[in-house]
């Protein structure tokens, strides 16, 4: 069973936070007591504890084969005491913050691939759509066995990370392994990853397509525009959307709220609950649908993960689209960036999230309406029969249309669905729909 211990970037892991702009909080809240209990006391300093914290140190500055200073023995205690908690808490230092605010912008640096870890290797979780790891192949469910020929098995995550991470331009070699198969080299240079959150395109007259590769602050605001536009370039009112959210990792909490909120009229969208009171947080629609309501499909897979979840069982529990694909992640925690001195923060995981009818998505992921596989299409040619128009003297169209003889179909233009067989899946569906509901 696939356990990812950690979920990041090359660049950092886009986390899933609470507030705005940039949903980092002020400062940590109190911790409260449940409801229904008087507060207790504050627990006294476990001294013995903290004994042996301060002998372990003395005896690592005393005995260690070389000499370690008090800072890296203090910022290694603290971020140790923040990895064991959870997969997603983390202590950020000055460069990982820095790196944490421009991906949630939509732009840092790295190679743009998400990686877990299973069973002590490297995995690709899902590469990035216009990164070099996409235009160079790399594929969800790869094995990142070597980094520069250095062999990943037993480092932490972090390490791997450290190591994929560096100066912009430089070259990098990655030894991957796919689907069990002979290991493979794959060479390509770091850079600035300009994330393009939203994609959009008509798939056929009627049909709209929007892809969410990631949930960055502007994300809802990009997915009205593509609306708008898929409006604009169809003429018409639509018959039907996809939304597409295979692969994306997540991102900012509120752009997921916003994305739903343009396709439902009303209703809860998700709540979280937490331990302190602030992180108990309820988000509803705001009755602007910008959709028109029109049949919709939402397409996940493995690799659809946190702010992917909130919006698919969104739409599913409020029974506004068809969920299509594979299960989902299973990222049902909210992480909370909480700024400290000197530039660095903590990422801690300070609530979990709800879909409307009350589902935790933690570890069991969005189960989708109609399973659909990944698959490969492959096209064979319609025989060229012969046909009553090819006739002669065949009598004319009693309607006054024209003729259609053998070969009069022409060449159609490629499309993202002819070689997608979970999209094509999703096009065919939505046909069905507008059909049946008379549109």
């Amino acid at each position: 069973m696939l356990h990812l211990s950690r979920l990041t970037s090359l660049a950092l892991t886009i986390a899933l936070v609470i507030g705005a702009p940039l949903a980092f909080a002020a400062q940590p809240a109190p911790a409260v007591a449940p409801a229904g209990t008087a507060a207790t006391t504050k627990a006294p300093l476990p001294l013995e504890e903290l004994r042996t914290f301060a002998e372990v140190m003395d005896r690592i500055k005393a005995a260690y084969v070389e000499p370690v200073d008090d800072k890296t023995l203090l910022e290694n205690a603290i971020k140790g005491m923040l990895s064991n908690l959870d997969p997603h808490s983390a202590y950020l230092g000055p460069e990982d913050f820095a790196e944490l605010q421009e991906s949630t912008s939509g732009e840092f640096g790295g190679l743009g691939i998400e990686v877990g870890a299973e069973d002590g290797f490297i995995k690709v979780v899902s590469p990035i759509d216009d990164t070099p790891a996409s235009k160079a192949g790399i594929q969800a469910g790869d094995f990142i066995v070597k980094i520069n020929g250095q062999p990943t098995r037993g480092q932490t995550m972090t390490e791997a990370v450290d190591k994929m991470r560096g100066k912009i331009g430089e070259k990098i070699t990655l030894t991957l392994v796919r689907d069990g198969g002979t290991p493979f080299d794959v060479t390509l240079a770091r850079a600035i990853i300009q994330v393009k959150s939203v994609k959009s395109q008509l798939l056929e007259s009627g049909y709209g397509y929007i892809r969410i590769t990631q949930f960055q602050v502007k994300t809802g605001e990009e997915v009205s525009k593509a609306l708008a536009k898929l409006r604009k370039d169809n003429g018409k009112k639509l018959k039907g959307i996809i939304l597409d959210l295979r692969n994306n990792p997540g991102g900012v909490l509120q752009s997921a709220v916003e994305v739903v909120d343009h396709f439902i009229t009303k209703g809860l969208i998700v709540y979280t609950k937490g331990r302190i009171a602030n992180s108990e947080l309820r988000f509803n629609a705001t009755g602007k649908d910008e959709s028109e309501a029109v049949p919709m499909v939402v397409l996940i897979n493995g690799g659809s993960a946190s702010a992917s979840e909130i919006v698919a069982g969104a739409l599913q529990d409020q029974k506004r689209a068809v969920v299509m694909g594979t299960t989902s992640f299973g990222k049902g925690s909210v992480q909370t960036v909480l700024p400290l001195n000197n530039d660095r923060a903590l990422k801690i995981t300070t609530a979990l999230y709800f879909t409307p009818n009350g589902r935790s998505i933690q570890a069991q992921g969005i189960v989708p309406d109609i399973e659909v596989r990944k698959a490969k299409i492959t096209s064979e040619q319609d025989g060229e029969y012969f046909k009553e128009a090819d006739l002669q003297g065949h009598l004319g169209n009693g309607n006054g249309g024209a003729d259609k003889p053998t070969g009069s179909s022409g060449k159609a233009k490629p499309m993202p669905q002819d070689d997608d067989y979970q999209l094509a899946q999703a096009l065919s569906l939505l046909k069905g729909l507008s059909i049946t509901s008379g549109r």
